[in-house]
């Protein structure tokens, strides 16, 4: 592609639809077992349906069964070639998202923005030091009260930039290239149910958070535990040798987790616990933790050290005075993207391409992707180049949008090059 082409980008149509569906209230729902969670990721899921098929795309399906809207942007070459999927979510996190307003500021000063009219909510370069990377371009944040939904419509906004060039560029050659929109990301619960035999590519990415030149295909492996401790009760002036204290219990088992695998001590690949809450009285306690490690054999050591802990208090307090259940929330993706190095190395070849700087980065945390991987297509995540997300200091600059839209035109021919009529099966390379 020339770099005339490249420049060719609608950012006025990316900035439109972001600025349109972040006025849509997409929050999920953690307590609500409908699919998806709340209602108004439909009726954004409909927008962008509607969409897709001004966009040309075919085969485009919404199923209420998993709340995923798929589409196809067709082949038109006759190279032989994989399809390519990428992936963005509709709903935003667990803070006010309703009556967003979007508020922009073309050609940023990289002065101090107050949010709302009082000025209790500054974005100041002097605390998000970010923010000066983004002077001369239109910078978008929300009005002071609710957040922006960049996460993860800034994706969306991206995504869609990328199928209007190849819209209006029907010469540009690309293989298959399909598109997923899926609900309940942020609590973890929307790839789960997603059916991917509605997407039919060899590989994807996510789009969900990151800066320009990120890549992540290593989240943490999830995992929660709740530990329930049955204490004895007796009088206070008769307990000698009889009373069993399950608080004291629940202090004592927490004193004796690492000092050191704690969030607050930990970073890049590091792993942790974190107790998240302890409660109870002399008679029963409880104590809720999450486990997370990027390393699968470590994260199974953590799992691991936790049983052979209770086992350790059983013995010294009594048979079954301490119980613990465990669930797996995701799963790192690393291990089966490791084993096909072109998916990122098509990736970091794109970024290199377009003069970026390419970072492998840990995503502490999960994304879609860990799912999908997990079902067999391997997916890292990319960017969005929003930033200090799920909150009311979130912001995104129309430009880096943008970038994203030409990453993705980017990665997609490259692929095609890398494809030919002898090996159609570019995932065994290694680039």
């Amino acid at each position: 592609m020339g770099e005339d082409a490249m420049n060719d980008i609608d950012t006025a149509y990316i900035e439109q639809k972001f600025v349109e569906y972040c006025k849509v209230n997409t929050r999920s729902d953690p307590n609500n077992n409908c699919v998806p969670t709340t209602k108004g990721q439909v009726e954004l899921l409909m927008i962008i349906k509607n969409e897709l098929q001004e966009l040309g795309l075919t085969n485009i399906s919404y199923s209420a069964k998993d709340s995923y809207l798929v589409g196809l942007l067709p082949s038109n070459t006759a190279t032989l070639t994989t399809a390519v999927g990428f992936v963005a979510h509709v709903d935003t996190a667990d803070y006010n998202a309703e009556n967003v307003k979007p508020q922009i500021y073309r050609n940023y000063d990289g002065k101090k923005i107050y949010l709302d009219p009082q000025k209790d909510r500054v974005l100041d370069p002097a605390e998000f030091p970010s923010l000066k990377k983004h002077i001369g371009e239109t910078l978008i944040t929300a009005s002071g009260s609710t957040l922006l939904g960049a996460d993860d419509k800034a994706g969306i906004a991206g995504l869609l930039g990328m199928l209007k060039y190849f819209k209006n560029h029907p010469n540009a050659e690309h293989g298959d290239i399909w598109v997923a929109f899926g609900p309940d990301e942020e609590i973890g619960q929307g790839a789960k149910r997603f059916d991917i035999s509605r997407f039919p590519v060899e590989f994807a990415y996510t789009l969900d958070n990151g800066d320009p030149g990120d890549i992540a295909y290593e989240t943490f492996n999830a995992a929660s535990a709740t530990l329930q401790f049955k204490g004895t009760i007796v009088h206070p002036g008769e307990a000698y040798g009889l009373m069993v204290n399950a608080t004291t219990m629940a202090s004592e088992f927490i004193e004796s987790l690492p000092k050191d695998q704690v969030p607050e001590k930990s970073k890049d690949f590091e792993g942790f616990m974190m107790v998240l809450s302890n409660s109870g009285d002399v008679g029963y306690a409880k104590v809720e933790l999450i486990i997370r490690d990027f390393d699968t054999d470590s994260f199974l050591a953590k799992k691991q050290m936790l049983i052979d802990l209770v086992d350790a208090f059983n013995k010294k307090y009594g048979e079954n005075r301490v119980e613990i259940s465990m669930h797996d929330q995701y799963k790192s993706p690393g291990d089966l993207i490791k084993q096909y190095p072109y998916v990122v190395n098509l990736v970091l070849h794109a970024y290199e391409k377009m003069g970026l700087v390419p970072k492998i980065i840990p995503f502490r945390g999960g994304t879609d992707g860990d799912f999908i991987s997990e079902k067999g297509i391997p997916t890292p995540n990319l960017f969005n180049g929003g930033a200090n997300f799920h909150g009311p200091y979130e912001y995104v600059s129309v430009e880096s949008m943008s970038l994203l839209s030409k990453t993705l035109i980017t990665i997609v021919q490259l692929h095609l090059k890398m494809c030919d009529h002898r090996d159609n099966t570019p995932l065994k390379r290694k680039y």
